[in-house]
């Protein structure tokens, strides 16, 4: 009897070691992409969404050009995640669970993580899909927000550590037309999806 509870105490302390163990490694990832799309704001960046040619994996159009996604897609690479890697096998093993706006017919590594909507369904499955709500507490840095602009274009940022002017709101990472900007804008369009992404899973 002693042995059992001895084996039982043993793996609820292995157990909830990893856990720890497990937060303080996303909480890390979390840090660092916030200080990767902070550093992007110091980078002069052209707003230029027009499809271009790119090497796969790990490719990118000049780094004087880019859109909202591309903030995203640079920030991750700081932290050696590849986007287009991870939402190309994904489109590649479920094509018909993503958006088809475009009329593609099968996976183009050159575009399809530089678009909202797809990156919507790959954080939906992949990363955790959080509540949108009201309540500015609700984000955390290192999150991800997508929007609706007032024009109906999608839109997605960035959440960091630094406050509006009133401290009541997390500020903002994105690029909206001006290149890489910290802006309070969180509740500013209306929100459509939020969501926490720590990096690749194992995709069979």
């Amino acid at each position: 009897m002693k042995t059992n509870r001895l084996l039982i105490l043993i793996f609820f302390l292995l157990f909830n070691t990893t856990l720890v163990l497990a937060d303080k490694s996303d909480n890390k990832i979390l840090s660092n992409l916030v200080n990767a799309a902070l550093e992007r704001t110091k980078n002069l960046v052209i707003y230029d969404g027009s499809y271009k040619r790119i090497k796969y994996p790990m490719g990118d159009v000049s780094p004087l050009k880019g859109v909202c996604t591309d903030v995203v897609i640079r920030s991750y690479r700081k932290l050696g995640i590849d986007l287009q890697r991870e939402v190309h096998l994904d489109i590649r093993s479920n094509f018909k669970k993503y958006p088809a706006n475009w009329g593609l017919k099968k996976p183009d590594t050159n575009i399809d993580h530089r678009r909202v909507p797809n990156l919507r369904v790959f954080l939906s499955r992949h990363g955790k899909s959080l509540s949108v709500t009201k309540n500015s507490k609700d984000y955390k840095p290192g999150d991800l927000v997508t929007w609706k602009l007032d024009n109906n274009l999608p839109h997605i940022g960035i959440v960091v550590n630094k406050r509006s002017a009133d401290g009541k709101r997390p500020l903002i990472v994105h690029n909206i037309g001006l290149g890489p900007r910290l802006e309070d804008m969180l509740f500013r369009y209306k929100i459509t999806g939020h969501y926490r992404y720590y990096g690749p899973k194992k995709i069979k």
